[in-house]
């Protein structure tokens, strides 16, 4: 039922590009090597990778719209992940479960080339890969990062409810994923991450 006197939001109109410009969003943010501690499996590439280019180099950042809070509302946004390899292990976002755990997201690709990667508490996993034009629905209750597997930017297009947070410490409590995404002679796959410790936290509704 709508009240005659309810506040409404206004519709808002986003430019969006391949490269992952957002043309009307509320936020933006960055993750640097520096902010990295702990994500790769193989921490001496990673500290050899901080040693040339410095804490401040750029591994991906986030473009967003958000125009309210709560369940009704819809986050939307692109999220840029710079290419690069951290010894035979692609660059990947931090990851996270939403912090209401039966929340859904939306990843669209907008260029290059990645793969989600994508785990359940119980141990199911799945790898997808995307390239531009194709989507993946990641239902509630999966853990998922970004990969990028190309030598340009892995670009996608993000949608998921205001409510539902995110989880990182879930990941980084485990040892990481349990899979990793990593080079061969095929161009990628996916292997048994050896700091994954099993993931323990509980599951919030």
């Amino acid at each position: 039922m709508v009240h005659a006197h309810a506040q409404v939001d206004q519709p808002v109109t986003l430019g969006i590009t391949p490269t992952g410009d957002l043309d009307g969003a509320s936020r933006h943010y960055e993750k640097k090597l520096g902010d990295m501690a702990g994500v790769y499996a193989d921490e001496t590439a990673w500290q050899a990778e901080r040693s040339v280019n410095g804490d401040d180099s750029l591994v991906y950042y986030v473009n967003e719209q958000k125009y309210q809070e709560g369940p009704g509302a819809l986050i939307v946004g692109t999220s840029v992940l710079l290419p690069g390899s951290y010894g035979n292990e692609f660059a990947v976002t931090r990851g996270h479960l939403h912090g209401v755990s039966d929340r859904a997201e939306l990843y669209y690709c907008l260029s290059g080339r990645g793969v989600m990667l994508l785990e359940t508490i119980d141990g199911d996993s799945s790898a997808i890969e995307l390239t531009a034009g194709q989507a993946v629905n990641v239902p509630g209750q999966w853990i998922h990062r970004s990969v990028n597997v190309d030598t340009e930017p892995f670009v996608t297009l993000f949608c998921y409810s205001a409510d539902a947070g995110q989880n990182y410490g879930i990941i980084s409590d485990a040892g990481g994923m349990k899979n990793l995404v990593v080079r061969d002679d095929a161009g990628w796959r996916t292997m048994p991450n050896p700091r994954h410790t099993g993931y323990t936290v509980g599951v919030t509704q």
